[in-house]
């Protein structure tokens, strides 16, 4: 709740001024709203620009603004218009820090409310990797790609990365430019994270040269068609897009790296069968002992001279105490 503890001539000043967009096309963008008495009420778009609307998408988890309206573009608000003439420098933690005109003290109209849309959560990549789960850690900050600093980079805070893109959890971690050193900015360093969080932009923004971080996360793998969720035809993500492993040279060494991905225990069997459609992996070559699929050697992504007539595509793998199970009651 905001509380307004004193006004002093025309300024207002505020203790934990609450704020919210609505109207927009998701909780980062909308008609900007501050609550005051228990009613949210709008803010003035007069002199509104990027640095305030970069204080409150800061303020809301939203990243950078990308565009600052004060002329109504989210729709006009019904409540009251609480602050007008607000004035920031960008570099404050909420509106309530900058200067503003006491929320009685103006002439504006629900034409003029102020819009912001931010930017989301900060844009996260991996380049240079093997895959979309793999490479060096960049960022997106002032519309420009940067390194992350590898100084203090750990599974914690590599299992962030690999979970805002959707890569399952970090089979490695390290500071040293294993995927080449970037070109442009160092935007991030001294990055803390405990595992859990949503996104990497509560840490410090700093601009240094400094070694690169790079993260690997395992490449999303699934069973299809199979009587369980531990077995079935083996496919990979990636690009978004579900492919399927041809089967030349697949083994059990080969599957047993699968099963374990899948936390499906041994392999029992494997096989394979003609199909037709995407493959995405072809060569494939693993030692049984690797973590992740995309550990082991194989032709690169798309790259494949798999052919259907050779029964490649397919392979069924089946978690031993599964099969047991079901041939208890055949």
């Amino acid at each position: 709740m905001a509380l307004i503890s004193k006004i002093w001539g025309s300024k207002l000043h505020v203790i934990t001024l609450s704020s919210q967009l609505v109207n927009g096309n998701n909780v980062c963008s909308g008609r900007v709203e501050v609550l005051h008495n228990s009613t949210w009420g709008s803010v003035c778009g007069d002199h509104w620009g990027t640095e305030e609307a970069n204080v409150v998408c800061r303020l809301l988890n939203c990243g950078e603004a990308t565009s600052a309206t004060g002329n109504a573009t989210f729709g006009q608000g019904t409540g009251p218009v609480w602050l007008s003439d607000v004035r920031c420098d960008g570099t404050e933690t909420s509106i309530d820090q900058c200067s503003t005109k006491a929320y009685w003290v103006h002439s504006c109209h629900h034409g003029q409310d102020a819009g912001v849309t931010c930017s989301g959560p900060v844009p996260v990549r991996l380049v240079n990797g093997n895959n979309m789960c793999s490479g060096r850690v960049e960022v997106l900050h002032n519309s420009t790609w940067g390194s992350v600093c590898g100084d203090h980079w750990g599974t914690e805070e590599a299992n962030v990365i690999c979970r805002l893109l959707n890569c399952g959890e970090a089979t490695s971690a390290t500071g040293n430019a294993a995927f080449g050193q970037g070109t442009g900015p160092v935007w991030l360093s001294d990055v803390r994270c405990n595992g859990t969080e949503a996104a990497l932009d509560q840490s410090q923004w700093l601009e240094h040269s400094s070694e690169r971080t790079w993260v690997r996360c395992p490449v999303p793998v699934r069973l299809v068609n199979g009587y369980n969720m531990c077995s079935g035809r083996v496919e990979v993500l990636h690009k978004s897009t579900w492919g399927s492993v041809c089967g030349e040279r697949w083994g059990t060494e080969e599957a047993s790296v699968v099963c374990r991905v899948l936390k499906c225990g041994t392999v029992l069997s494997t096989t394979t069968e003609e199909r037709s459609g995407l493959i995405w992996l072809s060569d494939v070559s693993c030692e049984g002992t690797e973590a992740a699929l995309d550990h082991c050697c194989s032709s690169l992504y798309g790259e494949s001279n798999c052919s259907h007539s050779q029964v490649a595509v397919i392979t069924y793998l089946v978690e031993q105490s599964e099969l047991l199970w079901a041939g208890e009651f055949a």
